[in-house]
């Protein structure tokens, strides 16, 4: 049983609780159940009838597809980029800011790090938009795969829920 209401767990993921509730929930032990209310009020913020297994970011979700149970990460607009295991950047826009000019977008003049050095990747949706990720590599190496998850041990060994069925 949970300490707080789904209309409080609601409200902090959408970033409208009082700053006392915010701070005392965020701060002491997680209760049971906390986790089931965060991927409701997730799932009451999409679209989908796609079920939210995982929360990578604010707008992005890995998830079990209603029509065929894989788990694949998906944008809330509901543009599905590849199977949760692979690196969904490699199926995202991305747009790359390898000049001078493009980092005067970000940085003041002569504050922007040197592009020889140093360029930034932003990762977007390519079907709404929405910005994913931002990495700030040097220029020659690869995309980065951020994580894979081990959805299994999470469900079982931290939140003890049942594990969301999927295909093989």
């Amino acid at each position: 049983m949970s300490n707080y209401t789904n209309e409080q767990v609601a409200h902090l993921v959408d970033g409208s609780l009082d700053w006392e509730t915010t701070f005392r929930m965020l701060s002491m032990p997680k209760d049971h159940g906390r986790f089931e209310q965060y991927l409701a009020a997730l799932q009451a913020r999409v679209g989908f009838k796609d079920r939210i297994i995982l929360p990578l970011g604010p707008h992005l979700y890995i998830v079990q597809s209603a029509s065929t149970l894989q788990w694949v990460t998906q944008c809330d607009c509901g543009h599905v980029f590849c199977d949760y295991r692979d690196n969904w950047k490699l199926h995202a826009s991305i747009y790359v800011r390898d000049t001078e000019e493009a980092m005067t977008e970000v940085y003041p003049k002569l504050m922007a790090p040197d592009t020889q050095w140093q360029v930034y990747r932003e990762y977007y949706c390519p079907t709404c938009g929405a910005m994913h990720d931002v990495e700030a590599p040097t220029p020659w190496y690869p995309v980065i795969h951020d994580f894979e998850p081990d959805i299994e041990a999470f469900y079982k060994d931290w939140v003890k829920l049942p594990l969301p069925a999927r295909a093989n």
